[in-house]
């Protein structure tokens, strides 16, 4: 059995990093990109800015499950190159500046790629540094002072795409087999496998063949491990994990024989519970099953009937719900054809002290008093079709401004908008091309101001 609503639940209560943590790390990491942007010394002189990165930027972060667990956030720390610095330099010039703060002195550790600061009992951030040499770009390899060619920005891109794909599950469906990683102990694989082999089994063809396959949690988590259990018993012994955003580059140093042969085989084992769980027919065996997975906190019977949502919804001012729908206010259905696909480009636009950036290639994360520019730079539906838009504000300062949007409005004909960012929080902007009268394709732009 699905069931939708305690997917939902378990996700939000039981595995999400909790809005406490995250407005907690936020902010620590907007201190040390302030550190390292205002100071006068060489780290200050090249900073380009700080780019989300792994885990933090992609949304797959978990609350930590065992006592002794902890969560962190890996940051690029990007910079203009210095000619006479080698590979090395990079992370020990970082770790002076570091060291040399009253602040920070006693928090930083060296590493092979970054520098680490870690919050005692809380959690730790990895600074690494990020620059562009010879048109390519590249992170420091410390410990044998060379520079290695990689794409984090092309990776952010790529599973933003693959999440797409899925109405934004995918990144759900990670953090649950994250979850179950860290709560079973039983397998080992960093964040990044897990993200290319789950990522990598998402493509549209399939959703051609089924338009249902990611229609909602418990069925895209279902589909998301069938099809990666049918990719390890193709491979009896461990494949290339190919990097997708930087050709010739693997992640397999990080993963060996043993630790893939054992993942094989409880994916198998997993696989045959969670799909026994899936088709049962009764409620409350289904629950069984499933817990046999999760562990006692899925479906859990609650203390109160009051959630975490809605103790923060009845602690909210009151405002106008302005929130608009294509079918309820337009009459227009939403009967999206598999076949078509419409695609936002947000582009954060260029201010003093500020490059401009691709947003999605940053994690979908933005800083206040920014600009954003979306326009829809790819439609496959043929003939004559109409575009409308919505942008849509949620958190703390939007309600307590009275501004969360939502108002649907037909485009002028630019497939253009500007919207600056104001409120801090998770937004976003969808856009929903209309052939007919029916609505066949959209898509849906994140947007996190920090």
């Amino acid at each position: 059995m699905k069931l939708i609503k305690h997917f939902n639940s378990f996700l939000s209560e039981h595995v999400n990093l909790s809005e406490t943590r995250l407005q907690s790390l936020d902010s620590r990491v907007n201190s040390v990109s302030s550190f390292l942007k205002n100071g006068e010394n060489p780290i200050s002189d090249r900073y380009i800015g700080v780019i989300p990165q792994g885990s933090y930027a992609h949304r797959t972060m978990i609350d930590p499950v065992g006592n002794y667990d902890e969560f962190d956030a890996d940051v690029l720390l990007e910079m203009e190159e210095n000619s006479e610095w080698s590979a090395k330099d990079y992370v020990e010039e970082l770790y002076k500046v570091f060291h040399a703060s009253g602040t920070y002195g006693h928090m930083v550790s060296r590493h092979a790629h970054c520098v680490k600061v870690d919050y005692a009992n809380e959690f730790h951030i990895d600074v690494v540094p990020y620059l562009e040499r010879h048109g390519s770009r590249y992170v420091t390899n410390r410990d044998d002072d060379v520079f290695e060619l990689t794409n984090p920005e092309g990776f952010n891109e790529w599973l933003d795409e693959r999440n797409r794909i899925t109405s934004g599950r995918l990144v759900k469906v990670i953090r649950l087999f994250k979850y179950l990683r860290d709560y079973k102990n039983t397998f080992s694989a960093k964040s990044i496998i897990l993200n290319i082999l789950l990522g990598g089994r998402v493509n549209s063809v399939l959703l051609l063949g089924d338009p249902k396959r990611y229609c909602d949690l418990p069925t895209a988590f279902m589909n998301v491990l069938s099809d990666l259990n049918d990719y390890l018993q193709f491979n009896p012994t461990m494949p290339s994990v190919d990097d997708p955003s930087c050709p010739g580059q693997n992640f397999n140093h990080r993963w060996n024989e043993a630790q893939y042969q054992n993942f094989r085989s409880r994916i198998s084992l997993y696989h045959s519970w969670a799909q026994a769980a899936f088709d049962e027919e009764d409620r409350t065996e289904s629950i069984r099953l499933w817990r046999k997975i999760f562990g006692e906190s899925f479906a859990e019977t609650p203390a109160s009937s009051v959630t975490k949502s809605s103790i923060v919804a009845l602690s909210t001012p009151d405002f106008a719900d302005t929130e608009q729908f294509l079918d309820r206010d337009y009459g227009i259905p939403e009967l999206l054809d598999a076949r078509f696909k419409v695609r936002i480009t947000a582009t954060v636009v260029k201010k003093h002290g500020f490059r401009n950036f691709n947003l999605r290639r940053h994690g979908n994360v933005v800083g206040r008093d920014r600009t954003i520019e979306f326009h829809v730079s790819d439609c496959t539906v043929p003939g004559a079709y109409e575009i409308y838009w919505k942008v849509r504000n949620t958190g703390p300062e939007a309600v307590a401004a009275n501004c969360i949007r939502g108002q649907i409005e037909r485009d002028n004909g630019s497939r253009f908008r500007s919207e600056p960012t104001k409120y801090l929080g998770k937004h976003y902007v969808e856009c929903y091309v209309v052939q007919n009268g029916i609505c066949v394709a959209k898509d849906h732009q994140v947007v996190v101001i920090k």
